[in-house]
């Protein structure tokens, strides 16, 4: 099967392993860390802080990585490579509008995952 969502909930449901509090436990928690990194990724843009944003980035990395969000992971990553390379310029303006359409379908899939369980 095809997973063309943003998320991969067949991780959860395996770390969960039928366990339906601890499923409701792990989509609270990946909700909650996407929440922060949107929040902290704008407000290191906002105020032009590549440490914010970099801490943020190390902190829901794993997350990221474990359940597959890939598509997050991978504009994050070339955030991270503009940031590098040139800083808060009009190329970070344009990975911006991605990421926050990125890490928007994720919190909105699990938003609804949250509401269906």
């Amino acid at each position: 099967m095809l997973n063309n969502y943003p998320i991969n909930f067949e991780k959860i449901d395996e770390m969960a392993e039928g366990d339906a509090d601890f499923r409701a436990e792990l989509v609270s928690a990946l909700f909650k860390s996407l929440t922060e990194l949107k929040e902290k990724y704008l407000e290191g843009a906002e105020q032009k802080d590549i440490e914010i944003i970099s801490l943020i980035r190390h902190k829901v990395k794993p997350a990221l990585s474990l359940f597959e969000i890939k598509k997050v992971e991978q504009i994050i990553q070339e955030g991270k490579d503009i940031l590098s390379d040139s800083g808060f310029n009009e190329d970070f303006l344009e990975h911006l509008d991605s990421f926050l359409d990125a890490v928007q379908d994720a919190i909105d899939q699990v938003s609804q995952s949250m509401n269906v369980d």
